[in-house]
């Protein structure tokens, strides 16, 4: 090789180096730019595309994930249940022609899926005198930590026999009230929990008091198989199913798979559907009736011995409650399991993520796509007061966004 030869490919070795070093010396700045903003009581860390971590500080403290918590709690029920599980509510008729309703937790047993099960050639009933509720599938009152008696969506009570996430969305015209969805109507026994509040319009919640939510199931229901030509002569009531003397009639199966639920979970963020999930997969576990405390034992043991997380504490499955705490380190396992979900969640584009807030918490976790399809996971705790995990996953997606590039 001659001396020319030589020199030039130096050259290019060299130039090579340099810039190399320059491209580590720019990454260096990114990331000391980003941890300078992660005070003592947060945390951060990245992982390359191989698991190798790319970026830490204080991954190992145990702080409150708020509702990014949503994610192990889905992680759990999709273990346990499975991603094509259908939640079911099942109808009887006793020896009296009760027709009795038992409901399992589905949190999408909506109007317009009421109408139609209405319509199915098993409620195709000339006449019935009682309608009697059961939502013993779940303790009642199941009480999640964090969720308060207000009226606003988010505290929303959980039970087995549930109907429109327990809410009533109404609106007043000329003294009179009118529901505020064409597809559900405003039933009497609506109207006279209205009146009880302080709200002029808008949504109210229903409660677990007095079987409260079970029993508006119920008028729910009832209307719709009335509907279609059902004759009823008798009660609304709370009651249990016999098995054993009364006769299944219809199954109904809801339509939405719960890997399609888990993705209403994630997107809107719905506590209501998390603790709904928890409730179910205690009862499937452990057995019924569905307990807080059976939910929170069965996520526990999905995450010691399925995810090998051992520094956990959590008292609900949604992340209202400041109860639940957990490492960055530790948060990084569960994206890893939940990889194959990650189009369940948000995205902005090369983005998917959850976040969580509560006072002074703000939290995000999730993965950031490069140009060359390599994907980065994160976990952005913030406990500290006034400062934003969503200002930190901008500078993340600046940083890493540019390596397809390099």
């Amino acid at each position: 090789m001659t001396n020319s030869k030589l020199i030039l490919i130096s050259s290019i070795f060299s130039f090579f180096c340099l810039f190399t070093s320059a491209q580590d010396v720019y990454a260096e700045t990114d990331i000391s730019d980003i941890l300078k903003h992660i005070g003592a009581n947060d945390a951060i860390i990245v992982s390359y595309p191989d698991g190798k971590i790319f970026m830490e500080k204080n991954a190992d403290k145990k702080l409150i994930p708020a509702s990014t918590l949503k994610l192990l709690t889905s992680l759990a029920a999709l273990h346990y249940l499975g991603s094509t599980y259908r939640f079911s509510t099942e109808f009887y008729i006793d020896k009296d022609l009760n027709l009795k309703i038992r409901g399992y937790g589905d949190p999408l047993l909506i109007s317009e899926y009421i109408a139609e099960l209405a319509k199915s050639p098993g409620m195709n009933l000339k006449y019935i005198n009682d309608v009697i509720v059961d939502d013993t599938y779940f303790q009642n009152p199941a009480v999640m930590p964090g969720v308060t008696r207000s009226l606003e969506p988010y505290d929303s009570p959980n039970g087995a026999l549930c109907v429109n996430f327990n809410t009533v969305n109404f609106k007043v015209s000329n003294g009179k009230f009118f529901s505020s969805e064409e597809q559900t109507p405003l039933l009497p026994f609506a109207i006279k929990k209205i009146t009880k509040t302080s709200v002029k319009n808008g949504r109210i919640l229903l409660s677990s008091d007095q079987d409260q939510i079970a029993l508006y199931a119920g008028h729910l229901i009832s209307f719709f198989i009335e509907r279609e030509g059902t004759k009823r002569h008798g009660e609304i009531k709370v009651g249990t199913v016999d098995t054993k003397t009364d006769r299944l009639i219809f199954l109904y199966e809801s339509p939405v798979l719960l890997e399609q639920i888990v993705s209403k979970l994630l997107v809107h963020s719905n506590n209501f559907i998390a603790n709904q999930l928890l409730l179910a997969v205690g009862a499937r576990i452990y057995g019924p009736p569905g307990t807080l405390e059976k939910g929170v034992s069965a996520i526990n043991a999905y995450a010691r011995d399925i995810l090998k997380i051992n520094d956990l504490s959590i008292s609900e499955g949604s992340g209202l409650s400041r109860e639940n705490i957990i490492t960055a380190r530790s948060f990084l396992k569960i994206l890893s399991e939940f990889e194959p979900y990650m189009s369940l969640m948000k995205n902005n584009g090369s983005e998917y993520f959850k976040t969580g807030t509560l006072t002074g918490v703000s939290t995000r976790a999730g993965y950031i796509k490069s140009r060359d399809g390599k994907l980065y996971k994160f976990v952005i705790m913030i406990n500290t007061n006034g400062n934003s995990a969503e200002i930190i996953s901008k500078k993340l997606r600046v940083m890493i966004e540019p390596k397809r590039e390099r």
